[in-house]
């Protein structure tokens, strides 16, 4: 009777610590997944993974064909950005890590209006100031998103507005179909 109950915590000593490693494991989770454009896969941009409090929790940069993984992340919805070199963010998505479903992949697209304010928006900052240019990139960026999402004019108007008060300009904008001199 008393090598049976030896036995018996024995063994309970024995799994017990195994149990506890083996769920710990379980709350390491990863989001992987890739990003593209209209030219094909993006290389060398950076990727945040942004938990619901609005903390960074994660970050990555593309590989040559596209993809990105970033790992190390506990259970929890996670909004995946895409930021361009100015901090513009040009694409974002979500995921969602559950215990037992600590694996999760998205699929990223960055529209040519986004990527191309993001690019403005760099410009503006060679001319301006680093501080003016990425106020210009994320304004001129949510204009690409605005038109990219089929929001109004108005809106699409108010991002190229934000943009250009950044860089301490005016913005022209034409309200005729074609405003071209040759018409």
């Amino acid at each position: 009777m008393r090598r049976v109950l030896t036995c018996l915590v024995v063994a309970f000593f024995a799994v017990a610590p195994t149990s506890s490693l083996f769920a710990q494991a379980q709350a390491i989770g990863i989001i992987t997944g890739s990003l593209s454009g209209s030219g094909g896969p993006m290389a060398g941009v950076a990727v945040q993974v942004v938990n619901a409090s609005g903390a960074i929790v994660g970050s990555t940069v593309t590989t040559a064909t596209g993809s990105f993984s970033v790992t190390g992340l506990t259970a929890g919805t996670f909004t995946v950005q895409a930021v361009g070199t100015t901090g513009a963010v040009i694409s974002t998505s979500t995921a969602t890590l559950a215990a037992g479903a600590m694996t999760a992949t998205v699929s990223m697209s960055a529209t040519a209006a986004a990527v191309a304010g993001a690019a403005a928006g760099a410009a503006a900052g060679t001319a301006a100031g680093a501080g003016a240019g990425a106020a210009a990139g994320a304004g001129a960026a949510a204009a690409g998103a605005a038109v990219g999402t089929g929001l109004s004019t108005a809106a699409v108007l108010g991002g190229v507005a934000a943009a250009a008060a950044a860089v301490g300009t005016a913005a022209v904008v034409a309200t005729q179909d074609n405003a071209s001199p040759s018409r």
